[in-house]
């Protein structure tokens, strides 16, 4: 692109779609905010709660857990509200879930925008994980409003949460570019990504404390790639008491720059077929 007389060239030659690629992601980031603000709007439109089922949504299913595994089958505590407990991993889970679902679908939802004009496809399935982090956010507001009507005060820890949460994003958009590029082709994977997630909610460590695994087994465990980030949230929150476990950080970081590697590796090879195939 240059500037002539104060008019602007564009210059169309073979392969500069592939070479400016990561150039053209950063040139159409406002195409990314209007996405993600789109999307918000969108998500809670004509809804009744509006924007407090993000409130709602933690909330209930926090007093569910807390029902089922603290009340009716006992699991250890720590010496911590169970309450907390299952809080502190239900928010970091909701994000991941909820970010991989709607990046899984995001193609196929923005169909007709694909077909139309030229963009770096990444930025869609990119923009859905953003917009899950609001969410997050106001998990993050929910959680502290908690930890101070029981008397936890938050710690210098706290502020190692974006840390955590970054592990979770990247770890939901790496699978998130691969079930978008899937998905497109073979519409089976919405199916299939619903009942892996219900699936990943009851064996991830949400209602319970990684403690109650077996030492033979935590190893095996620590292969979720969420493990490490819910030991690291209820950590945070919770104190020493839940110190997260060396291995299963390191797993879940290593896991998370593999998703991620490994995603936008099969994106990228797939994106030239997408405006044909959906």
């Amino acid at each position: 692109m240059s500037n002539i007389d104060n008019h602007e060239l564009l210059v169309l030659e073979a392969g500069r779609t592939e070479r400016h690629y990561w150039r053209d992601l950063w040139r159409y980031r406002e195409l990314l905010y209007f996405l993600a603000r789109r999307d918000i709007a969108v998500r809670y439109k004509q809804t009744i709660f509006g924007i407090a089922w993000a409130v709602v949504r933690p909330l209930a299913t926090m007093l569910i857990f807390t029902l089922v595994f603290g009340r009716i089958a006992k699991l250890p505590s720590s010496g911590a509200p169970y309450s907390l407990l299952v809080l502190s991993g239900m928010l970091p889970w909701f994000f991941f879930s909820a970010a991989l679902g709607e990046a899984s679908n995001s193609l196929v939802t923005n169909s007709n925008l694909l077909s139309k004009v030229y963009f770096p496809r990444l930025i869609v399935p990119l923009s859905t994980v953003v917009v899950s982090l609001l969410d997050l956010a106001i998990g993050v507001v929910l959680l502290i409003a908690m930890m101070a009507a029981m008397g936890y005060a938050p710690s210098f820890r706290f502020f190692l949460i974006p840390v955590f949460a970054l592990l979770a994003f990247g770890a939901a958009l790496g699978l998130g570019l691969w079930f978008a590029a899937m998905n497109v082709k073979y519409r089976d994977f919405r199916f299939v990504l619903p009942f892996a997630l219900m699936i990943g909610l009851y064996v991830s460590p949400i209602g319970f404390s990684s403690n109650v695994i077996p030492e033979r087994w935590r190893l095996l465990y620590s292969l979720n790639p969420m493990v490490g980030v819910i030991e690291g949230f209820r950590w945070v929150v919770l104190g020493d008491a839940f110190s997260p476990r060396r291995e299963a950080l390191i797993l879940s970081a290593g896991l998370m720059f593999l998703l991620l590697a490994s995603g936008i590796w099969y994106f990228r090879r797939t994106e030239r077929s997408f405006a044909d195939v959906i």
